[in-house]
């Protein structure tokens, strides 16, 4: 039986090139949309031949109608990410979050797509000190990025309630693994803390360092998308899910658990906490299991480990050139 067409967006990103595989490698007829503004076509370069890219970007209309062709699930995983990124610049990250999402769901109506699958984000519970955070919360950003990709999936789940096109969104707690960029000022901070262990140099960190995370390793994320796509709609449609390991690491035992993975010293730094960043984070998972039938399969050490592997297999790939402060 022919696997459905499906169309990732950001399928060139991090965690966009991992799904585009997997979905390739299981047979499906895999078409990406992408801008490059954060992805890279090296990323993509092994399934190149089993896959179709497009070059476009989710804020023109005619290229979302025009992508949609034959499509019968599209995972929408472009964004413009980062909370600083959107500190600095709130209208742009409005327009690629929101109003480029309200492009693909309008698309994604008119071409019959049978299934919306939303990355959204853990940022929208804010910092509440309730822990673990639990989709039932009331939604409180506190970064324009937070409001930004609630928006999205608020729009997700409209659409999917009024009958107008299936949607889940999936809350995603600090997504890590291979080919996650440690370039630039936004860089997320497990590819800096190996990048502190290769070259001897301190990477920051923004407050004490007790701040903690579920960090989340990408194939779980791979996991959860392919069940939101395949789950019965009377189960998962208009449903916001969490997307975790469900547990909790400080920035200052993740630094611990990569130096023991590799090995070597990891110098931190610290800096002054920045305007928007949460205190603490974790996902409840009630849900996730019961409507996805989702269980984490990789945990955050055997993550870093995964990771450390791939770093070591590919050098140039992971760029563990100096330079860079965390974006959590």
């Amino acid at each position: 039986m022919q696997r459905p067409r499906v169309l990732v967006t950001g399928g060139a990103g991090f965690i966009g090139s991992h799904l585009a595989a997997q979905l390739a490698t299981d047979g499906h007829q895999v078409r990406i949309l992408d801008n490059l503004a954060t992805g890279h076509r090296r990323n993509v370069a092994a399934i190149a031949s089993r896959i179709e890219f497009i070059e476009g970007d989710i804020c023109d209309a005619r290229t979302c109608d025009r992508v949609m062709e034959g499509i019968e699930v599209v995972f929408h995983v472009a964004a413009l990410p980062s909370v600083p990124r959107s500190m600095a610049d709130p209208i742009g990250t409005h327009n690629t979050n929101v109003n480029g999402t309200l492009n693909l769901l309008e698309a994604s109506r008119r071409a019959r797509v049978r299934r919306f699958v939303y990355s959204s984000s853990s940022s929208a519970y804010g910092d509440t000190p309730a822990l673990p955070k639990v989709e039932s919360m009331e939604p409180l950003p506190r970064s324009p990025y937070a409001a930004a990709k609630l928006a999205g999936e608020m729009y997700t789940l409209a659409y999917a309630r009024a009958g107008l096109v299936e949607g889940v969104a999936l809350r995603y707690f600090n997504v890590f693994g291979p080919r996650q960029d440690p370039d630039g000022p936004y860089a997320a901070i497990i590819p800096l803390l190996f990048r502190a262990a290769v070259t001897g140099e301190a990477v920051t960190l923004f407050g004490d360092g007790g701040q903690t995370r579920d960090f989340t390793y990408v194939s779980n994320v791979v996991d959860a998308n392919l069940l939101a796509a395949t789950e019965p709609a009377a189960r998962v449609s208009g449903a916001a899910v969490n997307v975790g390991a469900g547990s909790r690491t400080s920035l200052l035992q993740l630094a611990h658990l990569v130096e023991e993975v590799t090995g070597r010293p990891v110098p931190v730094q610290h800096a002054a906490e920045r305007p928007g960043d949460v205190r603490d984070s974790q996902a409840g998972l009630d849900r996730a299991r019961e409507v996805l039938g989702y269980e984490p399969r990789v945990g955050v050490r055997e993550g870093i480990e995964r990771l450390w592997e791939w770093m070591t297999a590919n050098p140039g790939s992971a760029r563990l050139e100096p330079g860079g402060v965390a974006s959590l």
